[in-house]
């Protein structure tokens, strides 16, 4: 079973042809976000792989479910469901500008293959615990893959 992680060139290339795919008219399948706020919101997300965007301590439990969730998405190389709770500070509910937003996630992905190059990555996550550069490098693909997905990508 492939497990795709950024840190390889094939699925690093495979995530920006689809971001590249993707136009201010694409639709989403689900979701509250429309294609600007989603890319706006992996962006975050990546940020957070970054250390430049940090969230807030949740409570034990809520960290037992995301090492529990980490672990499962390992086993059994699942996907995130739709629909998914996230932490308030990376829910983009404003408008913002498609062109930028999609810029934007293009030069954090780069960096973030850059930190990777570097294995300069955090080794911990509020809700995923403690992290190696094969969490990071899995779970930020599975996250970017499901919100392509979502817009149709």
């Amino acid at each position: 079973m492939v497990r795709k992680r950024l840190n390889n060139p094939i699925y690093y290339q495979e995530i920006v042809n689809r971001i590249s795919m993707l136009s201010k008219n694409s639709i989403g399948k689900w979701g509250k976000m429309n294609v600007c706020q989603m890319l706006k919101h992996c962006d975050l997300v990546l940020q957070v792989a970054l250390g430049k965007f940090e969230l807030p301590r949740i409570n034990v439990i809520f960290e037992a479910v995301g090492i529990f969730t980490k672990i499962e998405m390992h086993i059994f190389n699942n996907g995130i469901p739709r629909n998914m709770p996230t932490f308030q500070k990376l829910i983009v509910n404003f408008e913002c500008d498609f062109d930028v937003s999609k810029t934007n996630l293009l030069k954090t992905l780069e960096e973030f293959r850059e930190v990777c190059e570097k294995n300069n990555l955090p080794d911990r996550h509020r809700l995923f615990g403690t992290m190696t550069e094969k969490d990071w490098t899995f779970l930020e693909y599975k996250h970017l893959d499901h919100h392509l997905k979502q817009f149709n990508v």
